[in-house]
């Protein structure tokens, strides 16, 4: 059933194209022939290699720390009810902020360096992992919770071979919902004075109404999102195989 989906991309390059005969779209949409032609070009002159390079390695960076802060906290949260008294609502709270209103005490607080954007990807992926995570502690059936106790299992065996085993597919799917917060907060993390990156350079070509330029950086955050996605997506399915989370 994959060529449903091969069909469905070729459909939407066809409208596409159609769609931007209209000089009304056309204006803010160029053709697909037109933005490959941006993209060449902006290869060719070597920035596009470096706008691309330093947004994926700010991604990667907030991404990982997020995942590691998001991975303790979570669990701690769904094993220890004083835990989750102590740090849900604050994380609750802060959950429905949005990234970029942080943006101007991360500026005063780390200035307009590599750190301020790394902390704005940070913040945005290690709330949405953590709670993800968390659910996936909280759901962990009991019956095999009370199944280890009453075969004598001590609560450190509990946890790392019942709870942390069933919590897994959460975990990717933390992973991968994480990532795709890391990528839609780049452009607003890019705000922090970012002289290269793929935000950056749809902020500047915006600024003299490049709209080549514009829509080039936008498909090139969703396919680079998208390719590390399907990674992830692939990674799920190898290490998940014996349970049926990952049917989508």
């Amino acid at each position: 059933m994959r060529w449903l989906s091969v069909l469905s991309i070729v459909v939407g390059i066809i409208i596409w194209f159609a769609a931007s005969t209209i000089p009304a779209v056309n204006a803010i949409v160029s053709d697909p022939l037109t933005i490959a032609k941006a993209l060449v070009s902006e290869w060719e002159k070597g920035y596009l290699s470096q706008h691309i390079f330093i947004s994926v390695w700010r991604v990667i960076a907030g991404f990982t720390l997020a995942l590691l802060a998001a991975l303790p906290i979570a669990f701690l949260i769904g094993w220890y009810k004083s835990v989750r008294l102590l740090l849900e609502p604050w994380i609750q709270f802060f959950r429905t902020i949005p990234p970029i209103a942080l943006i101007p005490l991360v500026i005063v607080a780390q200035g307009v360096g590599e750190q301020a954007k790394i902390t704005v990807i940070f913040v945005s992926s290690f709330l949405v992992m953590v709670v993800t995570i968390f659910q996936g502690v909280s759901n962990v059936d009991m019956t095999m919770i009370k199944a280890a106790r009453v075969l004598g299992a001590k609560d450190h065996q509990l946890f790392l071979e019942v709870v942390v085993p069933a919590s897994f597919p959460y975990i990717l799917v933390a992973m991968r919902l994480g990532l795709a917060s890391a990528w839609t907060t780049l452009v607003a993390a890019e705000l922090t004075g970012a002289s290269r990156g793929l935000g950056t350079m749809i902020m500047e070509a915006s600024l003299y109404f490049r709209m080549d330029i514009v829509v080039a950086g936008i498909l090139l955050i969703g396919m680079i999102g998208l390719l590390m996605d399907r990674a992830l997506l692939y990674v799920e399915r190898r290490l998940t195989g014996w349970q049926e989370v990952h049917k989508s």
